[in-house]
């Protein structure tokens, strides 16, 4: 009808109920036809294969377009572009606008805008997309840094761009919505996450090798596996039953002491104490573990001989883990510590913690080297 119109220059069609389904594939306009209002209709994105070719300023503000389809002719001097209040969902691209210079996609359902929008319509100058259901998300954050970046004018900016999803952000100006480099770059958060995993792994290892932690992951199942074979042979009545005063533990070096020394002086005369003693009281097929455990549970006291040669026995280290065991799980105060001779702190493994906080916090007996003093040496041992 506009065809044979010569010097039609602006046609208001606003408000009707016009639609197109898109079976004429070509559609004769008046050439001189440059505004062209169609806003308020029923029209879908096929519209778009039935428009003026030298329209300037369209409006389609308030349809049913749910797009901008690609491949359409090439609207070449369209300078403005109404589709507020439409279901679109992104941002339009400008292949087929080259001067666009406004465009306005107020109130349709756009969550994340893409940041290609700024690089495919660098002539745009002015932009509304105001009054959108934004979603706050990594993808957002994008075309928030390449509006800062870009001159164009965000008409609105910032009062009707507001999150609406998720909920927690709900009412959040865009403006003051911000995320971590870290938490929208997903390389850069696995390489993060990959390293500091890393030196986790790095610094557990380092804390296991220095403190022999396998060492005691493996004294904690052989002591369970005692207790629990203990538990199956005896009466839980005669499980705890103390048949010594006390349970001797000392290096083999210092065995000459101990047997000259510490057993006659406490197993004889008035008041004798009875000991335990590997040699003679350790049960004959039993494993040396779970030797060790039963004659520290049986005794009401540990003996420990400590000199150079003592933290240099894996079996009296055992002993000493076992019976610092039994300290802390039975609230009692059953150690107690000689001082055969002086021991270096750098003597003394890493592995021996226990041993170092022991000498720290208790008091030890220390063994004189002057025959006067070991009466009174031995009548404290005897009381303790």
């Amino acid at each position: 009808m506009t065809s044979s119109m010569k010097s039609l220059k602006y046609l208001d069609m606003s408000s009707n109920l016009l639609h197109h389904d898109g079976a004429e594939k070509r559609c004769q306009w008046a050439d001189s036809l440059a505004k062209l209002n169609l806003s308020y209709n029923q029209l879908t994105e096929s519209v778009f294969e039935c428009l003026p070719v030298n329209i300037k300023i369209l409006d389609l503000q308030n349809n049913q377009i749910a797009s901008v389809p690609k491949g359409i002719a090439e609207l070449k001097s369209l300078r403005e572009l109404n589709l507020a209040l439409n279901r679109l969902t992104d941002l339009p691209g400008c292949s087929v606008f080259p001067a666009l210079a406004a465009l306005n996609m107020e109130m349709n359902s756009i969550l994340t805008p893409s940041a290609d929008f700024f690089q495919s319509c660098q002539r745009v100058v002015e932009l509304r997309a105001g009054r959108n259901p934004f979603k706050c998300s990594c993808e957002l954050r994008a075309f928030i840094r390449l509006e800062k970046q870009s001159r164009r004018e965000l008409s609105g900016w910032p009062e009707a761009y507001m999150c609406q999803y998720p909920e927690d952000l709900r009412g959040t100006q865009l403006k003051d919505f911000h995320l971590s480099e870290l938490s929208c770059n997903t390389t850069l958060l696995l390489v993060t996450a990959l390293l500091l995993t890393l030196v986790l792994v790095a610094v557990v290892a380092f804390l296991c090798i220095y403190f022999d932690a396998l060492w005691y992951v493996r004294m904690i199942w052989q002591w369970t596996q005692t207790k629990r074979r203990a538990w199956h042979s005896y009466p839980r009545e005669q499980e705890n039953i103390l048949q010594f005063h006390a349970f001797i533990s000392y290096s083999e070096r210092d065995s000459l002491w101990v047997k000259n020394e510490l057993i006659p002086n406490l197993e004889k005369g008035e008041g004798c104490v009875q000991l335990c003693q590997h040699e003679r009281d350790f049960v004959p097929g039993k494993s040396i573990v779970e030797n060790i455990i039963n004659c520290i549970e049986k005794s009401y006291k540990s003996i420990f001989v400590l000199s150079p040669n003592f933290v240099q026995s894996e079996w009296c280290h055992y002993e000493l883990y076992f019976a610092h065991h039994k300290l802390f799980s039975e609230s009692s105060n059953s150690l107690i510590l000689i001082l055969l001779e002086p021991i270096p702190p750098y003597v003394i493994p890493a592995r021996y913690h226990k041993l170092k906080v022991l000498m720290a916090k208790r008091t030890y007996l220390e063994w004189p080297k002057e025959r006067s003093k070991r009466a009174l040496f031995w009548a404290n041992l005897r009381a303790t």
